[in-house]
């Protein structure tokens, strides 16, 4: 069976991408290979038009926690594909799915397969988008360090993300990888959005699967280094949805900067964390399906 994950054009890595090579590996073991006639999808946001072209080896297709979001969506489910979760209750409903194929996505299992650490070096954290990392990483690393924050760079390598993320108290976080994997290792996260890219539906997605709100902050996204469109220029009706939220929450604070944002955040903003109860249930049925994604594979 091979693993598949969504790989950037631009070659960068992503956490919540290079996650599966990291997380699957560890949860099966000697279970994958490189034969694409049998293709595992796990975290990531895949379920879409574009899945069938990108996969066209597989003659069975597993998808185990994959949300739906970007692209078109899929106008039926191919025949080849055999569900054993997704991510959230819009991707069920995106996708004709019963309530019963929803779990959430498979990035706390990392809970079962990273031990935290019990020390914490740092108050507070920043991580952005990859996209916004990739234009502007230096910017926001410099703010952190104006006001005392880490900064946590999606592009590292997976372990050094996690580490950082242990040592942090609370994780300010435009990334939804970041997110999961704060709240598997119990850390309260605060999520934001500087920038229209940013795909919310991912977020209300997952966060419906833990009982969650998904309430993020708008910050400016007037940094230099973003694209033009990332700053709300030239750009859609998207963008202008995003302004005028952006608007709603900072009217009075239009001329702040980003490291005033932030510290502002830090010291008003409600942090999220789902209850313990609830996240143990979840990846108790995660592991219950993966088990029986093993059992199935072994008959095979």
């Amino acid at each position: 069976m091979k693993l598949f994950y969504y790989q950037r054009p631009d070659k960068l890595t992503n956490f919540g991408d290079l996650l599966n090579t990291w997380l699957w590996q560890k949860l099966l073991p000697n279970f994958f290979d490189h034969d694409p006639s049998i293709t595992f999808i796990g975290t990531g946001t895949l379920l879409n038009h574009l899945l069938p072209q990108r996969t066209p080896k597989a003659e069975k297709l597993i998808i185990f926690s994959t949300g739906a979001g970007y692209e078109k969506k899929l106008t039926a489910i191919p025949d080849h594909w055999k569900i054993y979760c997704v991510r959230g209750f819009m991707t069920a409903q995106k996708l004709g799915l019963p309530k019963s194929m929803v779990v959430t996505d498979g990035g706390i299992l990392i809970r079962r397969v990273f031990e935290a650490s019990a020390t914490k070096k740092q108050g507070f954290a920043f991580m952005p988008h990859i996209h916004h990392a990739r234009y502007a990483g230096q910017t926001w690393q410099k703010i952190c360090q104006e006001i005392g924050f880490s900064y946590i760079d999606p592009g590292w390598p997976v372990e050094k993300v996690l580490r950082a993320i242990a040592q942090t108290e609370t994780l300010i976080t435009e990334a939804m990888h970041g997110a999961i994997a704060a709240d598997a290792l119990r850390i309260p996260w605060i999520p934001v959005i500087t920038s229209a890219r940013i795909l919310e539906f991912k977020w209300h997605d997952w966060c419906s699967s833990i009982n969650l709100p998904f309430q993020p902050h708008y910050l400016n996204p007037t940094i230099a280094p973003y694209p033009p469109v990332a700053q709300g220029i030239r750009s859609s009706i998207k963008a202008l949805r995003y302004w005028g939220r952006y608007y709603a929450q900072n009217w009075q604070k239009l001329q702040q900067s980003g490291a005033s944002q932030l510290q502002h955040l830090s010291n008003t903003a409600r942090s999220y964390l789902s209850q313990e109860q609830t996240l143990e249930r979840l990846t108790i049925e995660l592991e219950e399906r993966l088990y029986q994604l093993n059992d199935d594979f072994a008959k095979n």
